[in-house]
Order: structure tokens, then sequence, then C-alpha cells
């Protein structure tokens, strides 16, 4: 629950780039390759900060 949490604040995020990013009259060829930059950067970052710990031995 606290990925998907994560991950729909991080899509808030990426849309709202994107949208300052058509605002400034930034290509939508370079949005896209920016969107999908931060969309992957957003789930590396929620699985390593919501995955469980493993426990000790």
């Amino acid at each position: 629950m606290n990925f998907g949490l994560y991950l729909v604040g991080f899509l808030v995020f990426v849309g709202g780039v994107a949208w300052g990013l058509s605002v400034m009259g930034v290509s939508s060829t370079y949005i896209v390759i920016a969107c999908v930059v931060l969309l992957g950067l957003g789930i590396m970052t929620g699985v390593t900060r919501t995955r469980m710990k493993d426990p000790p031995s």
C-alpha cells in the first residue's frame, strides 16, 4: 500500500513537471523523455523506500 501511495504522489509530480515544461514551450519529445526518466527514478526510489527489511538470521 505504501508503494502505491508513493507512486501516485510521484505521478502527480511528473504531471506537474510535464505541464510546466509544456507551458515553457519545450518540445513534446523532450517532455516525454523527461517523464520516462522521472518515472523510472520514481519507481526505483519507491521500491527502495517501501521494501520490507530482511529479518536478522
